[in-house]
């Protein structure tokens, strides 16, 4: 079950909220005396994080479906996307944090209010390395200030009696990024030498691929280096982009023009980045956009602009 993106928290007795953590979706199975688990993809990925399967191997039932985040917490205790991928720094630790429960002993729960639900989890999990996404006490106006306080990504709100609805996106969950980040595909790059100098990134709007502009900083050694031995056996002959070039001057975060895409090299459309910004420009680019992370797991057709990131 996916949520839907706002720019402003839902309200009412029949909502709750949740923080929204900063790191990877994941389902942790209990199927016999097997644990896994899965990406959001659906891709196994339970020898990358040995330590979430201790935790989940903790849990005291028979068989389950627990829905939640991988999240690396760093030195200070904070939540760090960036971390998720240096998980051998000294302070940094990986835990799961659950807050949905699909199965329970070869019973579906799917079906069930959410509140329901979240009580089974709390029994689940109890005594285990699993943690617990609880409910934020407060009215929306007054977690949305503490969260912005504290430096957290943003807020999940979900309706209470809601039921799960598996493989889709529901206006029963409402996401809201208080932090001005978005997931782009990439589509091109500015070769610098052995590398590349910056990415093109853009978003799907239905089955057109729109450019967003290029990405330049955020980069260490090490990150341009992978992404590139990545990129490099994509690369194609055509722009996928259908909006370039762009009218409008190429100064930064401003569109990229004709005489510029001479310079450019195209890719398929296949790898997302996680980006950090300043805002979005009135001709639909991002100004003064950072590399975040590599955003293994997502499929770039679902990258679509995100209406909270503004």
């Amino acid at each position: 079950m996916m949520a839907v993106s706002a720019s402003v928290l839902p309200s009412g007795p029949e909502w709750s909220y949740e923080v929204k953590w900063d790191g990877y979706r994941a389902q942790a199975v209990r199927n016999g005396s097997t644990n896994s688990l899965a990406s959001r993809n659906l891709r196994n990925i339970t020898r990358q994080y040995p330590a979430i399967l201790q935790a989940v191997a903790g849990v005291r039932a028979d068989s389950f479906v627990l829905d939640g985040e991988i999240v690396a917490v760093d030195a200070g205790g904070r939540p760090s996307f960036q971390a998720l991928h240096h998980a051998s720094l000294d302070g940094v630790s990986i835990v799961y944090y659950a807050f949905d429960l699909l199965h329970l002993n070869g019973r579906d729960l799917t079906r069930l209010p959410l509140d329901e639900r979240r009580a089974a989890l709390r029994t689940a999990i109890a005594g285990s390395g699993v943690f617990l996404s609880d409910p934020l006490p407060g009215t929306p106006a007054q977690i949305a200030t503490a969260v912005r306080r504290l430096g957290l990504e943003g807020v999940i709100a979900k309706r209470r009696r809601s039921a799960y609805a598996t493989g889709r996106r529901s206006d029963a969950w409402v996401k809201v990024r208080f932090a001005r980040r978005q997931e782009l595909v990439v589509g091109g790059f500015k070769p610098l030498r052995d590398s590349f100098d910056s990415l093109v990134v853009g978003y799907y709007d239905g089955t057109t691929l729109l450019s967003a502009g290029k990405v330049r900083s955020g980069f260490t050694p090490h990150t341009r280096h992978e992404l590139f031995a990545q990129l490099a056996p994509l690369q194609a002959s055509r722009c996928p982009f259908s909006n370039l070039p762009s009218v409008s001057s190429a100064h930064w975060g401003q569109g990229i023009t004709a005489e510029e895409m001479t310079l450019l090299r195209w890719v398929k459309p296949r790898i997302v980045v996680e980006v950090s910004f300043t805002e979005w420009t009135r001709d639909g680019s991002l100004r003064h956009a950072a590399f975040v992370a590599r955003r293994d797991d997502k499929a770039a057709r679902e990258v679509t602009r995100d209406a909270s990131s503004g």
